[in-house]
């Protein structure tokens, strides 16, 4: 199978500088370094294939020999790769070992140039339950939420008033330390700083050198008509505070619909079980079925509906969220036979039974015919 143009993987043209090409480089590697992405087998395959062009292009021997050659410059042999390896040689630790301090530095926390990183607040969650009738109108509430904040005496430093920061002397401010073992170099958190990079001469007695405190805050919340389960508002920055000064993460709501008496809801459309009388569902009516709306919905009742039938009143269910237009309203209908009859109402009911035919119920009545077909032999 033919091999993808090594400039192309990356992106650049064949006239790019090396900077250009190691900025592309690290780009393309960040987006698609699978902390990122989890165990995607094609996003692991492009990845492969994104260092295994740098490896070739970042080194001006091999990429002259490719720019004369293409391909065939490292088939045979010729380039002296490794088994194993990729395009020319290429394996993961060789085209990565230039920018494994960015990459490293950006998810374990720490950015270019050494140091920790002020790394943002967690996230925080809270669950809300609203009820229907407030998704369908929408409402503005309240919540108390206990979290970590930054601390006003220190302004979120963690050092006491007029004191200052100092780098650390034990990392010189990377916020980490490396050792040699054997032909590897071991590197971790700076055991004094545990780091940070830095130190407190004299921590904040507020937050104890923390730069955060714990603080109960009351905050709005405003719900737009038409969510539903599950539904998730996002109030930015009002999530944990960040250490040193760092930015806070965002505090995002879950809402939780309570059950409603009358209606169910699937997405915009509403559902309700309307009962109704036998003579009703005979001699059909028109009835009203107040909707969420609070206006009286009139819904005709054909005569003659059987048990089970659904009416929908078009416009009459839930608001289309962040959106125009509003869903249906559909009425199962229920017919109900008597249980309590008067004296009169029951002769009235023997009288009408003797004038029946059979025709006023065809479903019983070819029922009991199939019946009696059946089981005739």
């Amino acid at each position: 199978m033919a091999q993808r143009d090594f400039y192309e993987i990356l992106g650049v043209s064949r006239t790019a500088s090396d900077d250009d090409i190691k900025k592309a480089y690290r780009k393309l590697a960040k987006e698609l370094h699978p902390d990122r992405n989890g165990a995607d087998p094609t996003l692991e395959a492009k990845f492969k294939e994104v260092n295994g062009a740098y490896d070739i292009l970042r080194d001006k021997d091999k990429r002259a020999a490719y720019d004369r050659f293409g391909h065939a410059a490292f088939e045979g042999g010729m380039g002296g790769g490794r088994p194993g390896a990729g395009p020319g040689g290429a394996d993961f630790a060789s085209a990565f070992s230039d920018v494994f301090d960015d990459l490293f530095g950006e998810f374990a926390g720490r950015g270019r140039g050494g140091g920790q990183r002020r790394t943002r607040g967690a996230d925080l969650r809270y669950d809300l339950e609203i009820t229907l009738d407030d998704a369908y109108h929408g409402k503005s509430t309240e919540i108390a939420v206990d979290v970590a904040v930054a601390c006003d005496a220190c302004a979120g430093s963690g050092a006491a008033p007029g004191t200052g920061v100092s780098t650390c002397s034990t990392c010189n401010g990377h916020g980490k330390v490396r050792a040699q073992q054997g032909f590897f170099a071991v590197e971790r958190a700076c055991p004094a700083c545990h780091g940070a990079g830095r130190t407190i001469d004299t921590p904040c007695r507020s937050c104890r050198g923390e730069g955060r405190v714990d603080k109960r805050q009351t905050l709005t919340v405003e719900i737009p008509p038409g969510v539903d389960e599950g539904t998730r508002i996002r109030l930015s920055g009002r999530g944990e505070a960040g250490a040193n000064g760092a930015p806070a993460g965002d505090l995002y709501i879950f809402l939780h619909v309570a059950a409603h008496p009358i209606f169910q809801r699937e997405g915009t459309t509403l559902f309700a079980r309307v009962p109704i009388s036998f003579t009703t569902a005979a001699l059909g009516d028109e009835i009203e079925v107040p909707g969420l709306d609070g206006k009286p919905h009139a819904i005709r009742i054909p005569a003659g509906i059987q048990s089970g039938k659904q009416l929908r009143q078009r416009g009459a269910g839930m608001p289309v969220l962040n959106g125009r237009g509003q869903g249906d309203m559909v009425v199962q209908i229920e017919v109900e036979t008597p249980t309590k009859l008067s004296a009169k109402q029951k002769e009235l009911l023997a009288a009408f039974r003797a004038t029946e035919t059979g025709d006023e119920c065809p479903d019983s009545k070819g029922f009991f015919e199939r019946m009696k077909k059946t089981f005739a032999g």
